[in-house]
Parts: C-alpha cells; sequence; structure tokens
C-alpha cells in the first residue's frame, strides 16, 4: 500500500534552520519552506498543507500570532510551533485557543519533531475522516427521513380512502352486511393510519426548529379531546385552565406532547370501568406552564416507569405501537420541558408537565 504524501511548511527567518530541515526531512516528506509569515500564507493558499511549522521568534510576527491569524482561513492543517526560549504565557494561551497542536523547544532533535510531524498528520487524517463521516451520515439520515416522510404521505393517502369508504358503509346502513369484513378492515385501517402519523410526528419533530407561538391551552386542549374522545364517548374530562399571561411556545410540539397524552388516557381505561375519567389542570405563569394529566385507567407497572418512554417499548397490558410516549419525550427534549409520571395499577395514572414559557 503506498503511503500518503504529508506536505509539510516550514516558516522561519533563518535561512540556515530551512535548509537544515529540509535536508533532515525532504526523503520522508512533501517539504516547503517559507522566510517570512507572509510567504507561508502565500504557500498555503496555492498548497493543501497538512502541517504547518512556525518558528515562534519572527520578525513582525511572533509564530503564534501567525497561527491565531490563520485559525478561520486554514482551520485544518496541524500546527507546530519551534522556540528556542521560554515563553510560558503564548504557549498557554496558543494550546488554549486551539491554536498549535504542539511545541517543540529548538535546536529541534530530528527523530522527536518526526514523530511530532508524523502524530500530526494523523490528528489531521482523523480530523478529516470524522468531517467526512459526518457529512456521509447527515446525508444518509436525511436521505432516510424524506424517504419515511414520503412513503407515509403515499401510503396514508389511499389509507384514508378505505377509512372513508367504511365510514359510506356505515351510512348506508351496509357495516354489519358481510359478518366481521367491515369491522376487521375499520380496525386494521385505523391501527395502520396511527403508526403512520405516530411516524410523521416523529419526523417532524426531528426536522422542524422549534416555534415561538402564542398557546391559547383553553382552545387547544378542547380541540385535542374533541379529536381523541370519538373513540370513547363514555370517558369524562374535567379541565381546570389558569392562564392570565400569555404563554409562548412551541404550538406544534405542544399539541403533539398533549394529543398523546389524553389519546393514552383514553384508550388505556379500564373496559370495565363504569366512572371513567380523565382531569387536565393547567396552570400558567410568565416562566413556565404546568400540566397534570391524571386518569383513572389501568395504571402502569412500578417496574415499567422508567422504560415507558423508550422507543417502541410495550408492556404486557399496554398494547401500543411503543412510540407515542418516546415521541411526547423527544418533542419536550426540543422544546426544554420536562416530565414526570406516577401510577398505581388500581387507581390510574398522572402525568406531570413543565413547559417554559418562551415569551
Amino acid at each position: 500500500m503506498k503511503t500518503p504524501t504529508v506536505r509539510v511548511l516550514y516558516i522561519d527567518d533563518e535561512e540556515n534552520n530551512l535548509q537544515a530541515f529540509k535536508a533532515s526531512f525532504r526523503r520522508q516528506y512533501e517539504i516547503y519552506t517559507a522566510i517570512s509569515a507572509a510567504e507561508g500564507l502565500k504557500i498555503l493558499q496555492n498548497v493543501n498543507v497538512q502541517v504547518i511549522i512556525a518558528d515562534q521568534k519572527m520578525p513582525n510576527t511572533t509564530g503564534v500570532e501567525f497561527f491565531k491569524s490563520i485559525t478561520e482561513t486554514f482551520p485544518d492543517p496541524m500546527r507546530i510551533l519551534l522556540t528556542g526560549y521560554t515563553d510560558i504565557e503564548a504557549l498557554a494561551d496558543a494550546i488554549n485557543h486551539g491554536d498549535i497542536y504542539r511545541y517543540i523547544t529548538k535546536p529541534w532533535n530530528d527523530l522527536e519533531l518526526h514523530n511530532s510531524i508524523k502524530n500530526a498528520y494523523d490528528a489531521y487524517k482523523a480530523k478529516i475522516d470524522l468531517r467526512n463521516k459526518i457529512a456521509e451520515l447527515e446525508k444518509t439520515n436525511d436521505e432516510l427521513n424524506r424517504f419515511i416522510y414520503s412513503i407515509s404521505h403515499e401510503l396514508r393517502a389511499p389509507l384514508v380512502s378505505v377509512i372513508g369508504i367504511v365510514g359510506l358503509v356505515k351510512m348506508e346502513g351496509l357495516y354489519n352486511s358481510s359478518g366481521e369484513y367491515w369491522s376487521l378492515i375499520e380496525t386494521c385501517s385505523n391501527k395502520l393510519d396511527y403508526y403512520i402519523q405516530k411516524t410523521l410526528q416523529y419526523y417532524k419533530n426531528n426536522k422542524t426548529v422549534a416555534d415561538k407561538s402564542p398557546v391559547d391551552f383553553n382552545k387547544l386542549i378542547s380541540e385535542l379531546i374533541e379529536v381523541y374522545s370519538y373513540t370513547d364517548k363514555d370517558t369524562r374530562f374535567t379541565v381546570n385552565i389558569d392562564q392570565e399571561v400569555e404563554f409562548k411556545g412551541d404550538l406544534f410540539r405542544i399539541e403533539v406532547i398533549l394529543g398523546n397524552l389524553i389519546s393514552n388516557a383514553i384508550k388505556y381505561q379500564k373496559v370495565t370501568e363504569l366512572n371513567k375519567k380523565v382531569n387536565i389542570d393547567v396552570e400558567v405563569t410568565k416562566e413556565f406552564a404546568q400540566i397534570s394529566i391524571t386518569d383513572n385507567g389501568m395504571g402502569i407497572l412500578n417496574e415499567h416507569l422508567e422504560k415507558i418512554f423508550t422507543q417502541f417499548f410495550k408492556s404486557k397490558v399496554h398494547h401500543g405501537s411503543g412510540l407515542g410516549l418516546f415521541i411526547v419525550k423527544e418533542a419536550l427534549n426540543k422544546i426544554e420541558g420536562r416530565i414526570s409520571v406516577s401510577s398505581d395499577v388500581d387507581h390510574g395514572t398522572t402525568f406531570k408537565i413543565t413547559i417554559p414559557n418562551a415569551k
């Protein structure tokens, strides 16, 4: 395997040092030399150099000052400082600001300097490889997200048509004309639609930049209850909202968070419960919105409480998608919110949410 060519630029105002450096290392590296910082800058503008070595004590500018001056224009090459005297303050400042990779005292030791150049090149290569991998990963992730979004929309269009046809069948009184077939079609279609909508929520939560819109919790919660309560008309809601100050936040993510929690509070009611109820309390201040959603449903086992926000987690009792609460947690992370949960298998579950007021 061919050894990669390492291009090294050495800047020093003493011609003898430049010649000695070239004589010592010309066989191992592709050497460029400059007798001033200005000349070194010209070389950088025309040659893709991987390692720069500069003498600290030069007229007009020091090695540290030169490295600082090229930090933004030439951030990739690794920098090695040669110094013939002790300037701890300048060295510490350069190292702390990332302006130099290593410093070596003059006169240099050939083996020490050779090892420093080799290590500097390895660090340079690792930095470039990491950047390329990140760019490749971002590209792959973007393509995957676009694929998921596209497929979800293409799947949902015919699915909505199927659900619409089932609605027409009900209107014409034919729903029970073919045994359980229409019921099975409706159940499967609704389940698939639910999964697609969760996928779209997850996609949008990852891609959408946080927004600051006015949020009217009275209006929002009323609309969400209307949307989700159709699945179980027997569940009674008690809503108490104290919002006397303006609240601004990410309306889309807050809607996703509350929608998932309200949907779960209805979905996981006990079948045998005659008094199904959900209490929603909201208190808005200048700093936060504190929201509590309590149901008297199935409840969650203690050993599951730490796992319920994990992607695709399903318990034996709760046969959901394993996505809803994961999306809630992800959305809250995006808007710097917090969530806690307490539950009793006999009495139900309470979720408490705190969302910062972005006003």
